[in-house]
């Protein structure tokens, strides 16, 4: 297991680690085994690096903590920046860490994971047409769905950051 240690506090003042509330995935193994497979599938063919932004970016959104610390791990493992990564946050105010590409993913990744219209703006949709060919395209779109479903699950049960080692579930 992987822990993050700070340095600079004495380790007794950090709040307790909270067990999870559910353990999905033992409870519901087939389901758990289902969205192995569909994130597996999803992410064919995509750039790793752009697929870990893009997992990192819907889980700040959703606030899944799991998420954000696995995807972090894993991009900074297939050498992705700490600086790309810390700035993923606030993209908009600091657009010149990624390619044109990369912006149109992670506003389509923003739109797919808020809808709080109710649909994703065709002007954000026709500029990621314009970076991906189509197959690559609803790639994409698979990779953002699959990320916030395992937010959903993450969220709900308050599964438990820290622990994760990069490259764990491929």
């Amino acid at each position: 297991m992987t822990t993050i240690e700070n340095t600079t506090a004495d380790p007794g003042s950090f709040a307790p680690e909270e067990a999870p509330r559910l353990e999905w995935a033992k409870h519901a193994p087939e389901v758990y085994k289902a969205m192995i497979r569909l994130d597996t599938a999803a992410k064919r063919g995509l750039d790793p690096t752009l697929c870990e932004l893009v997992k990192i970016r819907a889980s700040q959104i959703n606030h899944c903590a799991l998420c954000i610390d696995m995807h972090s791990k894993d991009a900074l493992a297939a050498g992705e920046s700490v600086e790309r990564i810390v700035q993923l946050s606030a993209w908009e105010e600091s657009r010149h860490f990624y390619t044109e590409k990369e912006l149109a993913a992670i506003e389509l990744t923003e739109a797919v994971t808020v809808l709080t219209d109710g649909f994703v703006p065709d002007a954000v949709y026709e500029k990621a047409a314009a970076h991906f060919e189509e197959p690559e395209l609803a790639q994409l779109i698979a990779a953002i769905t699959v990320i916030n479903a395992w937010n959903r699950f993450g969220v709900t049960c308050r599964m438990t950051p820290g622990h994760y080692t990069p490259g764990q579930h491929g």
